[in-house]
């Protein structure tokens, strides 16, 4: 059996880094309702000697258990739309096989830089958009089309690009089909459980997850999701939302990076 580049560097270091991450990943999980990968891949690949496959697969595993605490803490104040969720999580499942597929078609450069100006839009919007928390998700034909296409939409970004859902589905709820920042989050991660269990499947067929670093990193955040989730409810919607501006704007940051290191290449 060929050992994982990560498997060759077990010790002390390499363990407390994987609870660092974990938590750092938790925490903005339940604080934004993301599942954390926009920090857990590009840290293993920085930290440790993972490459980006590796990273990937192994914050796709980590985020089943992360997401699932994170579901149970916005459900106790009844703040994930369960339909919705699963309408959100089949459209992405078919997304990510279509992103997959196109991936050596399409200009990662261009890819890039149209996600970026994706993203500068949404902190626009979050400025001049303050969601309710009193609003309510009410599923119709019409808005459950609309689910199964932006969850299409997210998972072709997701395998083309390895960008996380919960980056584009929570502002999306919010901004266009008018829910509540709470009910944004958790039903995003909500959304996550069943496309993250799905891309570990395919995963660990190609041998691309280290599980030992995902069972750790996983564990590490599920100790912080229920404090993030429990932030997010203290914190008034129009201040969630400079927050998330400010998470947004480090994606935007590394997307931006990557696009102009790939034009120079």
């Amino acid at each position: 059996m060929t050992e994982t580049p990560a498997a060759r560097i077990r010790g002390p270091r390499a363990y407390i880094t994987f609870v660092i991450i974990g938590l750092v990943a938790g925490l903005l999980s339940g604080l934004f309702g993301v599942g954390g990968g926009t920090v857990i891949v590009p840290l293993l690949v920085l930290t440790l000697p993972f490459d980006q496959r590796l990273a990937a697969g192994t914050s796709l595993a980590a985020i089943v258990p992360t997401a699932s605490i994170g579901v149970i803490s916005y459900a106790a104040s009844g703040s994930v739309a369960w339909i919705p969720a699963l309408i959100l999580a089949g459209g992405a499942v078919i997304g990510a096989q279509i992103g997959t597929r196109l991936l050596p078609r399409i200009s990662q450069t261009a890819l890039r830089w149209g996600f970026v100006g994706f993203l500068l839009l949404v902190i626009v919007s979050l400025f001049l958009v303050v969601p309710s928390r009193t609003a309510v998700f009410e599923l119709g034909w019409i808005n459950g089309v609309g689910l199964a296409a932006v969850g299409v939409c997210t998972g072709v970004i997701a395998g083309l690009i390895g960008v996380g859902g919960g980056v584009i589905i929570v502002p999306v709820l919010m901004l266009v089909f008018g829910t509540s920042d709470l009910e944004a989050k958790g039903t995003s991660l909500m959304m996550m459980i069943p496309t993250a269990i799905s891309g570990t499947i395919g995963n660990l067929r190609h041998r691309n997850v280290d599980l030992l670093a995902a069972g750790i990193i996983g564990l590490s955040a599920c100790t912080m999701t229920a404090l993030g989730a429990w932030l997010a409810t203290l914190l008034d919607p129009f201040a969630g939302n400079m927050l998330f501006v400010g998470y947004i704007a480090a994606i935007a940051v590394q997307m931006t990076i990557k696009a102009i290191r790939g034009r120079r290449r």
